[in-house]
């Protein structure tokens, strides 16, 4: 997945800002009372500066001690509320800002979820877990804390300068005088950052995607002695990464060097005339003091606003790479008016259907018509890229025919909503699926109303309770790192009670007994019977001993019917392609034992 380039423009930022605000409204009113109460706290230092200036002309000029109290109380009072309403209005913005990342983040993976899984399948998955975690934080920036820091800066500013101007307007010209210096490095500094950071998201990408996937691949880099291949490419990848960083990092550290050289002149030529004022009589030291409080207060969110274009070249990559993902869109989707059926008989029929993957050089499928008769077993057998999981796809919609129909009862596939047909239809993928969660939530993924006296059923017409409950806490027992202390076999059987669970009308089971051995598969085909029983199963396998519990075999080759019918008459047929699928199977099942 490639992303888009970033743009430095303000334009970018406001697209960016329109398109994440809605999943910010809900919390506006916290932002709002983020702003108000930083504007109080810049109100109380305005206050504590004018106060300081008066005790010194008061004060420490005159010797007069008396005048101390009622201005030392004041300063106090005024630096207590400001303290408080800086500390509520930052609990404001950062509440805000984390409600917004996580409504962000399950926006952003609830579309993820709904993406056809081979669109998924095409994605660099670290990648992808790199842009729903860091990605998502940085957006914030563009919507919360980045407009909260942007008007309260901004007001300091305007009440420092007005202060200043106030008091000596000839001063503050002079100060002012180093403002389009400063806005015009703020800019050019972002511009750099931006180009910086949009390369710096995909590299973090890159490196979760080779950390991702070289330790879900541990046990074959061990076996194939090539850990030096995976660290060198991690390390290569974390190289890249950490130059970035530190290219971000020397950029934005130039500028605040930057902006205190500038702060250090305008301090020092306001001492240099504000001496020559004050010996000319038309300025008091306590004056002075004062003005240099105010161009003090002024600099620091000056400062704040040129890091926050900084800040924000990084947030807008970021930006990118989210709305990149969001407007991926689905392969699948539900047409108006689509259909929900409270029941279905589970008649399957597919007509003249074919598909073609994006970029294959020939249909997967092609004229493909086999029907189903409610409650019925057909078994799908053939070579290697002869269709079959092409048919699981098609049949969960998890992809759409190109041509001809797939039929429901006699209604089109696409004309069922699909929340409704995948009630109607449980899959049994070929990679048996354990999630983290205890044995129960395991079997009651797909009906989570179902009851403790429902799940145990299940599990035992699975053949899977009595191992369940000799687990060190039965059915409470927390199943992490996809089940891979359970035997292959005992995955299966756990699969086998969740499908049962949910007791759809129409059953689809992909190689159910791919990675087990004899043993395993003759034990586990009670547990396929009963599920099987009374349902329309579709059956795809290469184990043809499965084929003697269909009704119908169909027989694929290079994507069409080659051959279909009843078990047993297949059986008989001489040079049929069902008897040559049979022999290298037997062949095959035969060579381990010789």
């Amino acid at each position: 997945m490639t992303s888009t380039g970033t743009d430095a423009s303000p334009e970018k930022t406001l697209t960016l800002f329109r398109r994440f605000w809605p999943l910010m409204r809900p919390d506006r009113w916290r932002l709002v009372g983020a702003v108000l109460l930083l504007l109080v706290a810049t109100a109380c230092e305005l206050a504590g500066v004018w106060v300081f200036g008066r005790i010194t002309d008061d004060v420490l000029t005159t010797g007069v001690l008396g005048a101390l109290v009622p201005l030392a109380v004041f300063w106090l009072g005024a630096a207590a509320l400001g303290g408080l309403a800086h500390f509520v209005g930052d609990w404001l913005s950062a509440a805000a800002a984390e409600r917004f990342v996580a409504r962000l983040r399950n926006h952003t993976f609830g579309h993820v979820v709904r993406l056809s899984p081979g669109t998924v399948d095409r994605m660099e998955h670290g990648d992808l877990v790199a842009r729903l975690t860091d990605d998502v934080e940085e957006v914030e920036e563009i919507v919360g804390s980045g407009p909260v820091q942007a008007v309260s800066a901004a007001l300091s500013v305007l009440a420092f300068a007005v202060a200043a101007l106030i008091l000596r307007w000839e001063l503050a010209l002079l100060t002012f005088a180093a403002a389009p210096l400063l806005w015009f490095a703020a800019r050019r500094f972002s511009r750099r950052i931006g180009a910086v950071a949009q390369d710096e998201r995909e590299t973090n990408g890159e490196v979760v995607a080779v950390v991702e996937e070289s330790v879900s691949a541990v046990a074959l880099v061990q076996a194939y002695n090539r850990e030096e291949l995976v660290s060198g490419r991690a390390a290569a990848a974390g190289g890249r990464w950490a130059r970035l960083r530190i290219a971000q990092a020397r950029t934005s550290g130039a500028y605040g060097p930057l902006v205190s050289v500038v702060e250090t002149v305008c301090v020092l030529a306001i001492v240099g005339v504000g001496a020559w004022e004050i010996g000319a009589g038309r300025l008091s030291l306590g004056g002075l003091l004062t003005f240099a409080g105010f161009v003090s207060y002024l600099y620091p969110p000056v400062q704040s606003l040129g890091q926050l274009a900084l800040g924000l070249a990084a947030a807008r990559a970021a930006g990118a790479r989210i709305t990149e993902l969001l407007d991926t869109a689905p392969e699948v989707t539900n047409r108006p008016g689509a259909l929900r059926p409270d029941v279905v008989r589970g008649e399957l029929e597919l007509r003249s259907v074919g598909y073609r993957y994006p970029g294959a050089g020939r249909p997967a499928l092609e004229d493909l018509s086999v029907r189903v008769p409610a409650g019925r077993t057909v078994v799908v057998v053939g070579a290697s890229g002869a269709g079959k999981s092409t048919l699981t796809r098609l049949l969960l919609r998890f992809v759409d025919p190109e041509s001809g129909q797939l039929l429901l009862d006699g209604v089109d596939l696409r004309d069922y909503s699909l929340d409704a047909l995948r009630n109607y239809v449980t899959l049994l993928p070929q990679e048996t699926t354990i999630l983290h969660g205890t044995v129960r939530e395991n079997i009651a993924f797909g009906r989570p109303d179902a009851t403790d006296a429902d799940i145990v059923a299940a599990a035992t017409a699975a053949d899977a309770d009595l191992f369940i409950r000799a687990l060190s806490d039965g059915y409470d027992t927390v199943l992490g790192d996809r089940g891979r202390f359970l035997s292959g076999g005992q995955r299966q059987r756990i699969a086998i009670a969740r499908a049962l669970l949910r007791n759809s009308p129409v059953l689809v089971l992909d190689e159910p007994t791919t990675g087990l051995d004899t043993d395993a598969v003759r034990r586990l085909l009670g547990p396929l019977r009963r599920l099987m029983a009374g349902r329309t199963t579709v059956l795809i396998t290469h184990d043809l001993r499965l084929a003697t519990e269909a009704d119908h075999v169909v027989v694929l080759a290079g994507g069409q019917v080659a051959e279909q019918g009843a078990p047993a008459d297949l059986h008989r047929t001489d040079n049929g392609h069902y008897r040559a699928l049979l022999h290298r199977w037997s062949v095959a099942v035969a060579a381990p034992s010789r």
